[in-house]
């Protein structure tokens, strides 16, 4: 498992890179720190968009990382089919940069939500999630302020009708997502973005709320070496 490597991503305000490299670490893979204005991929096997306030979240939250140098190499591989995963701020970018449909807005309340939650994985086809089982309960962190994804009808219909929905929060829902989504996929299935954080989910002794958050790093791994 040594020889996959996965690319971190690190924009201005990220706040997660360093808990994600340790996550792929912690499995057995190479962590590969890419930077936001530097437009080299590395030859990276998959790449993770960790959480955070990149550019300070102005504008709308990832709307500026879109554009970002790396961006220019990382959305046209990923439309390739390059295994990324994003969560929090990275799928907010995801959305922002048009590799996975929907919006994330305001936390309905408009609060800021930080605790410890439940989520039912709904797909398990993805490299991301292939060491789960469908139907399984896991529990994650979320913190965010702009978490309640939203899409038109005929989107959210498509999502269901595709299972493009990868993952839904059970035992309530911390921002008022539609249809309780936590996280969806492309249609091809290598693009995963979701707002809890498995990266903070992966070892006893950060005092997580569970180790669940290990299953997508071994998934991803288990993937690379077998491809």
């Amino acid at each position: 498992m040594s020889a996959a490597r996965v690319g971190v991503v690190t924009f201005p305000g990220t706040l997660d890179d360093q808990d994600a490299a340790r996550a792929v670490r912690h499995v057995g893979g190479e962590a590969v720190p890419l930077w936001h204005a530097d437009p080299d991929l590395k030859g990276v096997d998959a790449v993770f968009l960790p959480g955070g306030f990149s550019y300070g979240d102005y504008l709308r939250c990832g709307a500026i990382s879109r554009f970002a140098p790396l961006m220019e190499e990382l959305i046209p591989a990923a439309r390739a089919g390059l295994p990324v995963l994003g969560t929090c701020n990275g799928f907010q970018i995801l959305c922002e940069a048009h590799l996975l449909p929907g919006a994330l807005m305001r936390n309905a309340g408009l609060h800021y939500i930080c605790r410890d939650q439940g989520i039912r994985v709904e797909n398990t086809t993805t490299p991301w999630t292939s060491d789960f089982t469908e139907g399984q309960e896991i529990v994650l962190p979320v913190k965010h302020g702009e978490g309640r994804y939203v899409a038109d009808q005929a989107t959210l219909e498509a999502l269901e009708a595709g299972g493009q929905v990868v993952f839904r929060y059970v035992g309530g829902n911390p921002n008022g997502s539609l249809n309780d989504i936590a996280g969806i996929r492309n249609e091809a299935g290598n693009i995963v973005g979701l707002m809890p954080h498995p990266e903070h989910a992966v070892e006893d002794l950060t005092g997580a709320p569970s180790t669940d958050g290990r299953g997508f790093f071994t998934s991803i791994l288990k993937k690379l070496v077998n491809a």
